[in-house]
Parts: C-alpha cells; structure tokens; sequence
C-alpha cells in the first residue's frame, strides 16, 4: 500500500526588513498550501526579515522583530495542522545564525542552523552569520518569553537534526550546502532520511537555471528520495534579482516547475508523491550503498503524518522536462522583473535613459519596454498587487496600462543629447527606437553646456583646448570629449529630477545605466559617462549577448528600428579600438 504526501514550496518576493508585508505574504503562502492539500510547506532563505538585510543583521531590533513575526506566524489559525518551515536569524549562545524554524500547532519542532555559508562573489554571509560545524549535534535553545507565552515550551532542539513524523523523515539543506562536496543530504539519505528540503536566495545568472536543476536531479539520482526546493524573488535590497525557480523532485526526476521570471510575489507550487517509490528506488538502485551511519542523524519525533487514509486514491506526479529559457529569453525577461520590483520600491515615478542610437542603451530601452509588456500581461491575468503598483508609480488612481507602448511612455523618458559632432544616423537611430517602444522622447543640445565649461578654463588658463580635427593635441582631444560625456550625466540627472515637475507631474525619475560587463571589467568606458547611473540593468550582460538580445527584441516585439543597428555597432567597435590602442588610456575614452 503506498503512502502519499502532498508537499509545498513556495517562490516568495520578500523585501528586507518589511516584516509585514512578509508576514503576509508567507501567510498567504501558507493558506495556499493547505489549500492544495500540502501538510509540509517550504519558504525560501530568510523569508521573515528578507535575505538582504546587511548589516542590520548586527541590530537586535532584526532579531526581535523575526521573533515577534514568529509569534503571529504560531497564534495564526492559518498555520493550524500544517508543518511550516519559515527561515529567519537567531542568535544563540551570542552568536548569530541563519535558521529554519520548524513548528506544528504551535509548537515548535527543532530550529535547524545552516552549516555551509555562501562567502564568495555577491555573497558575504560570514559578515554576519557564524556556520553551525557541530555534525549531527544538537543543544537546547531556550525561547524568548514572547514565544514561550504561546508555545508552553521554555527549550527547544537547536542544531544538526531532522523531524521524523509517523510516516517518513525530513532533512533540512540550506542554499550553499547542496553546492557543497560534502552535501548534507548525502549522510541524511544513508541515514534514512526520506524528503529533503532546500531554502534558497540564490541569484540569477545567466544560463545558471540548469545548474541548480542538475543539482537537484542528481542529489534524489544518487541516494533517491523527495527534494524540495525553495527560492527567494524579486530584489529584496540588493542589486541582484533572485529568480525563484521553486521545484520539487523524486528519484532524479523534476515532478513540479515553478516560474523562473514572474511578477507574482506568492508562487506556491505542491507535488503529490508516493514515499514507497522512494523506498522501491532505494532497494533497487541504492542498496549496496545504503548503510547504517556511524553517527546516526539526532531526530525530533513529532505525532504527525503527512499520509493519511485516504491518500492512496490521489494520484501522484508524474516526471516532467523542464522549460528552460534561452539565454536571450532570459536577459528579455530577468533585467525587467528586477527593473519593476526596483522601480515599486523605490518611490519614484519612472525611469530616464539617455539614448545614444547604439547597442548598449537601446539595449536598456528594450528592457524597460520588455517590463512593460510583462506589466500589462500581468494586470490582464488579474494580478491586482501589479495594477496596484503600476497606478501608484504613474500616480493615477484609475489607470489601467491598455498596451506595453502607452505604459512606456508614462513609465520611461529617453533623451538624445547631441552635440555638434553627434550624426543624425544616431539621433534618428534613437528617436525611431523610441518612438517604436513609446518612451518619451527629448532631443538635448549639450553644445551650450560644454562651451560654458571651456569658457571657464580658458579664463582661468588663458587657452582654450581644441579637438584633433581642428589641430589639437591628442590630450586636448580625449578632455574634450570626456567633457562632453560628462556633461550628458549632469544634465541627465538634472533631466530626471524635474522633467516630471516640467510636465506639471509628481515624482522624480531613476537614471538608468548603459555599460555592459565588457566595459566594466577592462574599465573601457568614460568615468562619470554612462558608468554613473542609479541602476544598471546590462551591467552583467556581454556585448555579444545584448547583439544577441536585439534580434530577438526584433522578432518579439517587431522593434524593427534596430535592424540598421549590427552593421553600425560593427563598424563604430572597430574606431573605438583604434581609438584605445592609439590613446593609451583605456580607462577613460569616450
């Protein structure tokens, strides 16, 4: 006879330090869960106080907080007759943690803290949290008072434990530990631990999807067994995107798919499952591996069952292929989820772009018109918390975005600033992109501007510098166009703090970016240009990947003004290398 359990994870967009929107938001996660049968439902890394809370992971009021949101989490009849697996720091023995609170009916089970710390690239975990080296140790942790007032218990276990229930055997990982060569779920499975549970904030990359993928067909392929994963959405104060990506697992196959780039900021995802296949996989393909541990996992005994009588009859998930995105399907989509969940926290009203005509910002500009489409598609499925979002970034109650072209043009201002060496190829180029995608579009003479700075130079030096072509050094030459660049990011910022106010509008505007990573990582752009930005959406993108992105801009969204565009950017590269072996610097050509 088999014995069935219905499991839920959850994609949550938590925000650092919001703690009641979070609390609301893993309620809602919760209630979903019991909805679709779920008795055991998986929240991601930090769900309670937000994964990117930095360094006010140091202040007590984080930890209080978590545990005051902890406690509405237990009181709350939503979380009745379901095992929930919230994430939040504690400090124990005056050292801090990042845990995985399990409890049931008001009791809570075990607090399990993560062993493995993600400590390289965008991560810094080590700043704030110690990792737990104790191996299959636990020790008591004495509640604080406010939790004690609603569970009865003065201690609970705190430490490398599992929860065993009267049917099967759950095993905690967090995020880097399934990375890691020495995976706790490896001796959890010799163990006998049956279901496997990982709560992330892993980022998004480019073409990193199938990684974690593998990772977790091949943890259920080599010791069999159930695994469910969790993950972070949204930006949560960072400047990355988490991008969800929830899924469940048996015995190497992918059985349930969450949404990788999506605006919804609850995704629950459930997968009904049968602990006998496991058991069956076990004996056939694992046996001779499988093997008593010589220090047995420390389980916590609960009188619960995630199988009951009547589950026989359910039928299960059955394996399923994951979609995955293709590289450019992912830069259309990642950038605009985390351009909007910026934009909405933000507080202002939009974003500004200057608009060159080349590669990298009609690049951004297609990026705020893909969030744009994402945004209307959204508010026609009925996501209220988008449309709610979208009318109070616009400031206009009664909106609602009827196409990807009229959001754009409330959303996004493009500007072309020339000069008297700009072509018009590239301010028709800028002013034919726009006008495709609906920006509000502005031509800008910086001519004045620049003058106005010489004339200060020359009256203090008494010489006027000259370009090459009018007989000036090469030194005159690259200041006076690192001039006129630098010119562009003071008007561009002047432009996004009262361009609305000219137009008889609130709010202020985000300056948007338009270095991509090859830029950044051999410092081939001019200081102060285009590097300086309040974001940056193409800023771990490569040049031939956003080549890539703008034939599929052209075919999705019939951008057809960027067909001129390749043979131009082909031609304009190669003066620029000239340009940079001739200068000598790098750093700062124009």
């Amino acid at each position: 006879m088999g014995r069935k359990v219905t499991l839920a994870t959850c994609a949550l967009n938590q925000w650092a330090l919001d703690f009641g929107g979070n609390l609301e938001r893993i309620l809602k996660s919760i209630e979903i869960a019991k909805a679709k049968g779920a008795k055991y439902r998986l929240g991601p890394e930090l769900e309670i106080c937000g994964f990117g809370c930095a360094d006010h992971f140091y202040e007590s009021d984080t930890l209080l907080h978590s545990f005051q949101v902890l406690r509405k989490l237990l009181e709350s009849p939503v979380t009745e007759d379901i095992i929930c697996d919230v994430g939040m720091p504690i400090m124990h023995h005056n050292v801090r943690y990042n845990c995985r609170v399990l409890f049931l009916n008001r009791k809570i089970l075990l607090i399990r803290p993560k062993m493995m710390m993600a400590n390289q690239g965008n991560y810094r975990e080590m700043r704030w949290f110690s990792p737990w080296k104790e191996l299959r140790h636990v020790e008591e942790y004495f509640l604080p008072r406010m939790i004690q007032e609603v569970t009865g218990q003065d201690t609970v276990p705190f430490g490398d434990c599992v929860l065993s229930t009267n049917d099967t055997c759950i095993g905690t990982e967090l995020c880097q530990e399934l990375w890691s060569p020495r995976s706790p779920h490896i001796y959890m499975a010799l163990d006998g631990v049956e279901i496997f549970t990982n709560s992330s904030a892993s980022h998004h990359e480019l073409r990193k999807a199938d990684l974690r993928v593998n990772l977790v067909k091949s943890a259920t392929t080599k010791c069999g067994g159930i695994y469910l994963y969790a993950n972070q959405r949204g930006c949560d104060g960072d400047r990355v995107y988490y991008d969800g990506c929830a899924m469940v697992a048996i015995n190497g196959d992918i059985v349930a798919q969450g949404a990788q780039f999506s605006l919804n900021d609850v995704e629950v995802i459930t997968a009904t499952l049968d602990l006998e296949d496991v058991r069956s996989y076990r004996g056939e393909v694992c046996q001779p591996n499988m093997e008593i541990e010589p220090k047995p996992c420390h389980r916590i005994k609960v009188n619960f069952s995630l199988s009951n009588a009547d589950d026989i009859y359910l039928p299960t998930h059955q394996p399923i292929t994951w979609n995955f995105h293709t590289p450019v399907e992912e830069i259309s989509l990642g950038p605009a989820c985390w351009l909007w969940d910026y934009l909405r926290r933000s507080g202002q009203a939009g974003f500004l772009l200057p608009l060159s005509g080349g590669v990298d910002s009609s690049s951004t500009a297609c990026l705020v018109h893909s969030m744009c489409v994402l945004l209307c598609q959204a508010v026609e499925e009925g996501n209220s918390q988008v449309l709610e979002d979208v009318r109070r970034v616009v400031g206009d109650d009664s909106y609602r975005p009827q196409h990807p072209r009229e959001l754009c043009g409330r959303i996004l201002t493009t500007c072309y600033m020339a000069s008297e060496n700009s072509s018009e190829d590239t301010c028709r180029r800028a002013k034919d992109l726009a006008d495709q995608i609906g920006s509000t579009h502005m031509n800008i003479n910086i001519d004045m501007a620049v003058k106005g700075i010489l004339g200060i130079f020359s009256v203090v030096t008494g010489r006027l510098p000259q370009f090459r072509t009018n007989g000036g050094s090469h030194r005159e030459n690259l200041a006076l166009q690192n001039v006129q660049a630098r010119v562009r990011m003071v008007l561009a910022y002047l432009f996004a703090q009262l361009s609305l106010w000219a137009r008889g509008k609130p709010g202020g505007l985000l300056v948007l970016g338009s270095a991509n990573v090859d830029e950044s990582l051999t410092g081939y752009f001019t200081k102060y240009d285009c590097s300086s930005a309040d974001i940056n959406p193409i800023g771990g993108i490569s040049k031939m990947d956003l080549k890539s992105f703008l034939l599929y801009c052209v075919e999705q969204f019939q951008l057809t003004s960027l067909r001129g565009l390749q043979l131009k950017e082909n031609v304009h590269n190669q003066r620029l290398i000239l340009l940079q072996v001739d200068s000598g610097h790098p750093q700062d050509v124009p």
